[in-house]
């Protein structure tokens, strides 16, 4: 078991913090820039949770990764509640890496190790493709 917390600070800014004791601001008023969206955490969330595994998978398999990047789109619902219908994780890889491989431990991540995605599979369409720069 692990638990986070979530602290009101004013207006619409609230002070995450995870189960490691990591603070996370959040800002739920447009504009305002004083922290993350709510709703960008779900999908930077699972962008995160399968490059945690592709980045370890890659570096049991000695491959000589440099950087991992990620781009995410994401489509919610226009009215609400806003359930997000689809979500993109387009990633790139750097370094000397076989592309084969990456495309495996993505693969991997996505469908075996990622809780995140498993969560989401059964109510959100996921896409995920994986290049190397």
């Amino acid at each position: 078991m692990s638990i986070q917390r979530l602290s009101w600070d004013e207006s619409f800014r609230f002070t995450g913090e995870d189960s490691w004791g990591n603070e996370i601001q959040i800002d739920a008023e447009e504009g305002s820039g004083r922290g993350a969206k709510p709703a960008d955490l779900l999908p930077i969330a699972l962008a995160a949770c399968t490059a945690y595994d592709i980045v370890n998978i890659l570096r049991k398999q000695r491959q000589d990764l440099q950087g991992l990047d990620a781009e995410i789109e994401s489509i919610q619902q226009a009215e609400a509640p806003w359930t997000f219908t689809r979500v993109k994780v387009s990633y790139v890889a750097r370094g000397r890496v076989e592309l084969r491989k990456a495309q495996k431990a993505l693969a991997l991540s996505e469908s075996k190790y990622c809780s995140i995605s498993a969560t989401l599979r059964p109510v959100v369409e996921m896409e995920f493709s994986i290049t190397v720069a």
